[in-house]
């Protein structure tokens, strides 16, 4: 049981999962995000940026909540560029240490949405907010600019806006724009558009490289994500 809710920060998403039955695999897309995580398991923990689709087990009754942050917005919620947590789910103890975290877990317990959503306000208020540099990026990228438009749009050169990129969304804006292609071309077929005319409007060459690029990110064909749902 999956449900999610905007939460009202700097275009975060919170989100909670319970496990009712056996153990469950739930395959992650990728979205450029960095999700601050609870589990009713293993306590207080942060999922990096994927750069393809990550296989998450569930315990049998376990419980989660999280609150995903928004492409370029993690990085000044936990403090540490986003490249470093790429394709890595670690606790946050391991990066807060386990003195700051350990009152927090215990609350979590009680109240996993309220604490997480004051975990962020709190760390956004005193970090000054976002890098409004990772908001033009990701804006640009799901706006289907190439990586040259994307470097004149934000008044970089290129080699500069790949290093900022991989600190901002743990890799560079070319694997960024493919990431949210993808998400962009998943919704249209969700929504009901033929994946041939979705292929088109989203830039591929063709079905056959959709097909591709999807396979790469997700591990599966479009045609497998659309059945299950």
């Amino acid at each position: 049981m999956y449900r999610e809710r905007p939460a009202g920060i700097a275009g975060s998403t919170l989100w909670t999962s319970a496990n009712q039955g056996d153990a469950r695999e739930s395959r992650v897309l990728p979205d450029g995000c960095v999700d601050l995580l609870w589990s009713s398991r293993a306590g207080l923990l942060v999922a990096g940026p994927d750069r393809t689709a990550f296989l998450s087990v569930s315990a049998p009754g376990e419980r989660w909540t999280g609150l995903r942050l928004p492409p370029g917005v993690g990085p000044a919620v936990l403090g540490v560029p986003a490249d470093e947590l790429r394709d890595a789910r670690v606790p946050l103890a391991a990066l807060w240490g386990d003195r700051v975290v350990a009152g927090l877990a215990e609350r979590a317990a009680a109240d996993p949405a309220s604490v997480l959503t004051e975990i962020v306000a709190r760390r956004l208020q005193d970090a000054g907010g976002p890098d409004p540099l990772g908001t033009r990026v990701a804006a640009a990228a799901a706006a289907g600019l190439p990586v040259a438009a994307i470097a004149v749009e934000v008044g970089l050169d290129p080699r500069a806006l790949h290093r900022r990129s991989r600190q901002l969304f743990g890799y560079g804006p070319k694997t960024l724009a493919r990431i949210l292609r993808m998400r962009r071309a998943l919704a249209a077929a969700r929504a009901g558009t033929p994946l041939a005319e979705v292929a088109a409007g989203c830039g591929y060459a063709d079905q056959a490289h959709l097909t591709r690029d999807v396979r790469e990110l997700a591990g599966v064909p479009p045609t497998a994500l659309l059945a299950a749902g």
